[in-house]
């Protein structure tokens, strides 16, 4: 199997935190799911600081499979930084990411990396969702809410469940909660995104991040935020350039990324020969 991370077309970013039962067998079934495409991938485990054996689990998962890659934060900063670390860290033309709960399937894939056929971003929409009734709740009130203060609908901004071409987020800006908002920050961005009935399955193992209270109010406060920012940000606008005459130096580079952008000291786990 070829292992050079450079060939590889898609990374599939899956942020991890305390999923020691988890990252083996998701591992195995990403395996299974891209072998059907027959595209090449890179498998990013970020592992969000862990105290368990998280991070263990990723060595032993790239034992088996020399496509996988592990990267671990020194110091626990969140779900949004995790996948925009992932994000930062590959350089391939498509992205996916995904919950490392083993909530979303693996099998998914193939479909919703057939939709960027006509689009730039996908979302998956979790059918039949096997959450408890509180979190059922929850979406539905914030989904009222994103449609009535930002004026867009999406069905399901909470599933991490999405592929999308890398140019679709090179200018959205990173913040603590940003994963919530992708859909909608890339949309008013110009990028066409489109929706996708997924499956969803129930927790096997491990202990959900979340809750109620710990997402509404987190919830409410990034909404707020985000409200200013949609009403503030500078459109695209059409420009037209002033060629260059000959003898004149050429304009450095745009960097592909800001030192703004947020950054959390990483380390990444070194490569394996596969089994």
């Amino acid at each position: 199997m070829n292992t050079d991370k450079k060939s590889a077309e898609i990374a599939i970013v899956v942020p991890v935190f305390n999923e020691q039962d988890n990252v083996v067998p998701l591992a195995e079934e990403i395996r299974d799911a891209m072998q059907a495409t027959g595209r090449s991938y890179e498998l990013v485990f970020v592992d969000d600081a862990s105290t368990d054996a998280t991070w263990e689990k990723v060595h032993e998962a790239q034992k088996h499979n020399g496509r996988v890659r592990g990267l671990r934060h020194k110091r626990n900063a969140g779900q949004s930084a995790a996948l925009w670390t992932g994000i930062r860290a590959t350089n391939t033309p498509i992205i996916v990411t995904m919950d490392g709960d083993r909530q979303n399937n693996p099998q998914d894939l193939p479909a919703l990396l057939r939709e960027l056929a006509d689009c730039e971003f996908v979302c998956g929409i979790r059918s039949k969702r096997r959450d408890n009734w509180l979190r059922l709740l929850s979406a539905r009130v914030a989904r009222s809410a994103r449609r009535c203060v930002l004026g867009v609908d999406f069905c399901d901004t909470g599933c991490a469940f999405r592929a999308f071409r890398r140019e679709s987020v090179e200018e959205v800006f990173p913040f603590n909660g940003v994963h919530r908002f992708l859909p909608v920050l890339v949309h008013a961005n110009g990028a066409r995104v489109k929706e996708v009935p997924i499956g969803h399955r129930p927790r096997v193992a491990g202990v959900s991040k979340y809750g109620m209270w710990n997402r509404l109010w987190r919830g409410i406060y990034d909404l707020i935020g985000l409200t200013w920012y949609q009403k503030r940000r500078l459109a695209r606008i059409p420009v037209s350039e002033l060629p260059i005459e000959r003898g004149s130096a050429a304009p450095a580079a745009t960097p592909a990324w800001r030192e703004t952008d947020l950054k959390v000291p990483v380390e990444e786990l070194q490569p394996v020969e596969s089994a």
